[in-house]
């Protein structure tokens, strides 16, 4: 079973071929995904690589985290499941939190 991975601290250079490249080397890559700005279509700095087992994560892990990427010390590990959004969001007008 897949085990997908959260890679923090990226460049912004860093793209998707780069974490499948770099991952490649702690075995096969599922997907790799540089999470992108919406706005300024600019990285946001972390992505996401998914393995094809827990042994391989687990190495990819062991291997970079910590570790160099294209001049910036990178965090490698588990994704947690997402949250939720809580409604509402940013406040567009109308009334405020708490009144």
């Amino acid at each position: 079973m897949a085990k997908k991975l959260y890679v923090g601290g990226l460049s912004y250079d860093t793209t998707g071929d780069t974490l499948k490249e770099t991952f490649a080397q702690a075995g096969t890559v599922e997907t790799a995904t540089v999470i992108m700005d919406r706005m300024t279509n600019r990285s946001k700095g972390f992505g996401f690589v998914e393995m094809a087992s827990d042994e391989e994560a687990q190495k990819a892990i062991e291997m970079f985290n910590g570790k160099e990427l294209d001049g910036r010390t990178v965090t490698v590990n588990e994704a947690r499941p997402m949250e939720p959004r809580r409604e509402g969001g940013f406040n567009r007008g109308g009334r405020g939190f708490g009144r």
